[in-house]
This record gives structure tokens, C-alpha cells and sequence, in this order.
């Protein structure tokens, strides 16, 4: 797939998706989001690729929430056509799409925000595993001031990450949120100054593709993030035994005790597209339903 909106750019083990559309603040669309989604598979499909890092193009904006003037493609707020069968497909939500794809990466996502991110410019970020912003970043989840609601999931995904109270607090307000105050609720995990953010996501990023096992990196994101919502803590130990029965006798694992063993660095041979734990995904397993 050739990309128009966005930018892949995979090298020496870390892939940079960058949200590309600098005349309009890199504002979403439906192209943006298939882009985004088939880069995704691209990814989780390359072997090569250790970690993802997402930013917007430039300096101002990560991204400025959905294009609803004509040329973004068309918006619910003015579809000629309207649905009203509300099980039909054309009601989903386009970033509620995205963050659910987002949610089943196999590789870590980590995000470089690098300056407004309001709507859907910030709801997008939520799956994501670690999240970084530049000085200047300014957040908003402005739905109830446009006479909408919460989307892209977010209603699940902005609680656990800043508590019930600061997620109804920002999304019952609408005001924008600066880059201090994101860090200080649990949004952002660092602030950085514009020029030094993306080596700081590089270095996250090298950190985890130099040192550790892709297949076990890939099974802790599924477990934290499934396991989290998880009803009772049985239901994660029953995950937690199966993966640590099958990685424990993986070449993997084999690899790394002689690696700490003799001191050096480990050379992890198991691969995501080939040698994940025959269980997986769990979550589509009746048992775990």
C-alpha cells in the first residue's frame, strides 16, 4: 500500500510511523486511518521491526483531531446519508478502528507527541504502551464543547491510565490540558524539549530492541493490557502459568540465561511471526470469554 497521509519509515530495528499532512495540522481521515492500520500489519508482520514510535509531521502539531471540512473525506456530523440501522458497519467509529488494532500491536508503540493533540489526535494515543511529549505538547478531549461524546474507545482506555476522576474531569470540561499538567494526571510519562523528543522515544525504543526477547515483549504487552481488565486475579494466573510453561522451555529463554551467564549480549532467536505461545490469542479461547 502506498501511503499519502502518513509516513513508514522502518530502520536498524525501530519503525517511525509520522502522521503526514502539514497543511492541515495533520488532521484525521478515514485515509488516515486505513494508512495507519496497514502499517500496523506491516510491522507486526516484519520481524525485523522491535519497537513502533508514532509523532505528527513538524513542530505544532501532532495531530488536530478529525478533518471534518469537505476535502478530509466526509464526517458524521454532515453524511447525507444517514443510517439508521445502528448495528450497520458505517456507524463504527474510524478511530475507535484505529485504537482497537492499536490495542492487538505486537510490538511496543511508543509515542512521541509533538505538539497538539486534541480529539481524536489524542484518544489515538491511548493504546499506546509509553507516551513522551515536547514542551509545547496541549491535549484536549474537546467532544462535549462539539456536542459529541468521548470516542475511539477512549471511555475504556482514559480511566486506566489517569483515573476515573481526572477522566471525567477532562472529558466533562473539554479544556485543553498542557503538557505539565498531562504529566503530573499520568498521561505522559516524560516532557522534553521539542528538539530532544524523539531521541528520547529512540532511546525507549533501543533499549527494548537491543535487550530483550521480541516474543517476550510481545506476550507482557497482551498479558498487561488483557490482563489488566481482567475481572479477578485468576484469570491472569491462568495466563501467567501457560506463558511462563511454554517461554521457559523456548529457545529464547535458553538464550537468555546463557547470555547472563557469559556476560555478553543476548542474540534472541525466536520470532513474533513464527514462535509466539500456541495459545495465542487467549482472549479468543471460550474459557477466557
Amino acid at each position: 500500500m502506498s501511503y499519502t497521509q502518513i509516513k513508514l519509515d522502518i530502520a536498524d530495528g525501530i519503525a517511525t510511523v509520522t502522521l503526514h499532512r502539514p497543511e492541515k495540522m495533520n488532521a484525521f481521515t478515514r485515509t488516515m486511518m486505513d494508512e495507519f492500520i496497514d502499517a500496523l500489519d506491516t510491522t507486526d508482520a516484519d520481524d525485523s521491526v522491535r519497537a513502533v514510535i508514532v509523532t505528527g509531521h513538524g513542530d505544532r502539531a501532532f495531530c488536530a483531531g478529525a478533518d471534518l471540512t469537505p476535502e478530509g473525506g466526509g464526517h458524521v456530523f454532515s453524511d447525507p446519508n444517514p443510517v439508521e440501522d445502528l448495528s450497520d458497519e458505517r456507524v463504527r467509529d474510524g478511530g475507535g478502528r484505529l485504537t482497537l488494532r492499536l490495542f492487538q500491536s505486537k510490538k511496543p508503540l511508543i509515542g512521541a507527541c509533538n505538539g497538539v493533540a486534541v480529539g481524536v489526535g489524542v484518544t489515538m494515543q491511548l493504546p499506546f504502551d509509553i507516551r513522551l511529549c515536547s514542551d509545547n505538547a496541549r491535549f484536549g478531549f474537546v467532544f462535549a464543547r462539539r456536542g459529541i461524546v468521548p470516542e475511539a474507545a477512549s471511555s475504556w482506555f482514559l480511566p486506566r491510565l489517569v483515573g476515573m476522576q481526572t477522566a471525567l474531569e477532562w472529558c466533562m470540561t473539554g479544556r485543553l490540558i498542557d503538557a505539565g499538567e498531562a504529566l503530573e494526571r499520568g498521561l505522559v510519562r516524560s516532557v522534553h524539549p521539542q528538539g530532544d523528543l524523539m531521541d528520547a522515544a529512540v532511546g525507549i525504543a533501543r533499549e527494548i530492541a537491543d535487550n530483550t526477547s521480541a516474543v517476550s515483549v510481545a506476550m507482557t504487552r497482551a498479558m498487561l493490557w488483557h490482563n489488566g481488565a481482567g475481572g479477578h486475579p485468576m484469570d491472569a494466573h491462568r495466563v501467567d502459568s501457560r506463558a511462563i510453561y511454554r517461554l521457559s522451555r523456548s529457545n529464547d529463554a535458553k538464550e537468555g540465561i546463557a547470555s547472563f551467564l557469559e556476560k555478553r549480549a543476548p542474540e534472541y532467536p525466536d520470532r513474533v511471526s513464527s514462535d509466539m505461545p500456541d495459545f495465542y490469542p487467549w482472549w479468543d479461547e471460550p474459557e477466557y470469554k
